[in-house]
């Protein structure tokens, strides 16, 4: 598909791509996934990356960078991804008003 048919990247799309491929959360024991940041907020540009917190059911050095490396495949830019133990203390309240969780089941 090429950029002129894709939808435009904004924070349902998003969500509605992490849900699409549920498969690849479970392959990576993603409990739950959320999008924090710009996209969440919808304030992106085009050189946005795209921020997500995560937390693992197994949470090993394989299945973050194994998410991270898919998750920049997946939406074909930089992905900042987080765990809840890695956020640090001074911008987590504003992480923690703005994210949007996918709870992955």
């Amino acid at each position: 598909m090429n950029s002129k048919t894709q939808p435009p990247l904004t924070r349902r799309e998003i969500l509605r791509i992490l849900k699409s491929h549920r498969d690849t959360l479970l392959k990576h024991k993603v409990k739950r996934i959320g999008l924090f940041g710009s996209f969440a907020t919808g304030k992106q540009g085009k050189r946005s990356d795209i921020d997500f917190l995560v937390e693992f059911l197994e949470p090993t050095f394989d299945n973050f960078m194994g998410l991270s490396s898919r998750l920049e495949r997946l939406f074909g830019r930089k992905i900042d991804l987080v765990t809840p133990v890695g956020l640090s203390v001074h911008i987590r309240p504003f992480v923690e008003k703005e994210v949007r969780w996918y709870e992955v089941k």
